[in-house]
């Protein structure tokens, strides 16, 4: 589940499929896709995600308001606003308000020149998930990921997110999930190692 984007505010990434579809052969003969060890198994749950740019930009917040310099940037965007109230000094107000302003405002930008430029986020990602990870597929395209190598787990009231690594991402909107979100988190759950998955329902 790969949205495999280049998403960068501290170079966050979502994974576009990789190409590994049937394709004829030099002779004309049409080569049956070859499957994973992750496939092998039955499909667990299976749904489209159409990304916009709103659940993006949800993402890049949640991603980078837990990062070290999202967090730096709102104390000192606080400590200028309490420097204000104890001093009386405009200038700390400014500052403080520049500073818890300008990532959120940078980021939605972000958001909406990366849903008009990344050709990934165009047509809609076919999530497959299995007992040993889970596939992302658009056109010829596929990707393929195993449990084993997401590193965690999280959540925001408007998505669920898995992490493949530090700057990659696959993200699962709500209400695109067939059923509830119940249905996805009880999957990651049961076959992510417990200390990854930091989901609130």
């Amino acid at each position: 589940m790969e949205e495999e984007q280049e998403i960068k505010e501290e170079k966050t990434e979502a994974a576009e499929p990789e190409e590994n579809a049937d394709k004829p052969d030099s002779k004309g003969n049409e080569k049956k896709e070859e499957l994973s060890p992750v496939e092998e198994g039955e499909t667990i749950l299976e749904f489209d995600v159409k990304m916009s740019s709103d659940i993006l930009y949800d993402y890049l917040l949640r991603h980078s308001y837990s990062s070290a310099v999202g967090l730096i940037g709102s104390c000192f965007g606080a400590f200028g606003i309490i420097m204000f109230a104890m001093s009386g000094g405009w200038l700390y107000l400014i500052m403080g308000i520049i500073v818890l302003v300008y990532l959120p405002v940078t980021l939605f930008k972000r958001s909406k020149m990366v849903m008009l430029t990344n050709p990934a986020f165009k047509q809609p990602l076919h999530y497959r998930f299995y007992e040993k990870g889970f596939t992302v597929s658009q056109d010829d395209a596929k990707s393929v990921m195993e449990w084993s190598g997401c590193t965690k787990a999280v959540s925001t009231k408007k998505s669920i997110i898995v992490y493949t690594g530090k700057n990659n991402a696959s993200i699962f909107p709500r209400e695109q999930i067939p059923g509830t979100a119940a249905d996805l988190i009880g999957v990651i759950a049961k076959y992510m190692e417990p200390k990854k998955v930091k989901i609130r329902y």
